[in-house]
């Protein structure tokens, strides 16, 4: 968690829930993320993600790491990268949000990655869920405001 931001996650069968006081300063941010895959998911078949999430009316972050393969240039770079999406949710109740792969953003501690890197579906390793006062790579979330969170991921699925 960013600065002196506390949440928690917990699975149970409605979904995975990341609960929790989001601080502003010193890092506002929390987050969630998957243990990394033993076997990476190959999604290629895919064109993208549906996710399922009440979310407060929060616009939050969806992320996804790739298993690195050695003479990739994402490989070259210090730090982990995350491909990731904004997505936008209702007030009340669930949101339903298509997140295109061909949308997705390269990424490294919130900051965009400035190369010519593409999405590789063949090599999905680990999923990520944040809300931070940054949105989309290097700019500001118009949607963050901090205090007391409680979010729900309903399912994760893919679509053709």
């Amino acid at each position: 968690m960013g600065g002196s931001s506390r949440a928690s996650c917990r699975s149970s069968e409605k979904g995975l829930f990341l609960e929790g006081n989001l601080v502003e300063e010193g890092g506002g941010f929390v987050s969630c993320r998957s243990p990394i895959f033993e076997k990476p998911f190959n999604l290629s078949k895919y064109s993208g993600l549906i996710i399922d999430v009440e979310g407060e009316g929060r616009t939050l972050k969806f992320a996804i790491a790739c298993d690195k393969k050695p003479l990739s240039l994402a490989n070259l770079l210090k730090g982990d990268i995350r491909w990731v999406a904004s997505i936008p949710t209702n007030k009340k109740g669930v949101s339903r949000i298509k997140v295109p792969f061909k949308n997705l953003e390269p990424a490294r501690r919130a900051m965009p990655v400035r190369l010519p890197l593409r999405f590789d579906p063949t090599c999905v390793n680990r999923f990520q869920l944040l809300y931070s006062k940054f949105g989309q790579p290097g700019k500001i979330n118009s949607g963050f405001y901090p205090g007391p969170i409680k979010i729900s991921i309903n399912s994760i699925s893919a679509y053709l």
